[in-house]
């Protein structure tokens, strides 16, 4: 599921790599588990919907502050 992440309104703010999801300077922010997002302490706080696939991962609006 590797590829870019972008915001609601289409700027770019992160990438995925592998299970592991990056900011746009390369650092990692949190876990993918599956369609899961976890912060590195392990806390859920998100998921990519199941209908996302390809190499570009589009963030509902709830989900933009995430990558602030």
């Amino acid at each position: 599921m590797d590829g870019k992440i972008f915001n609601s309104t289409g700027e770019h703010v992160g990438r995925v790599l592998g299970p592991c999801i990056f900011d746009c300077q390369g650092n990692k922010l949190y876990d993918l588990k599956g369609a899961n997002v976890y912060r590195l302490t392990g806390e859920l706080v998100g998921h990519f919907s199941a209908d996302r696939h390809g190499s570009e991962k589009h963030l509902d609006k709830s989900a933009d502050r995430l990558f602030r």
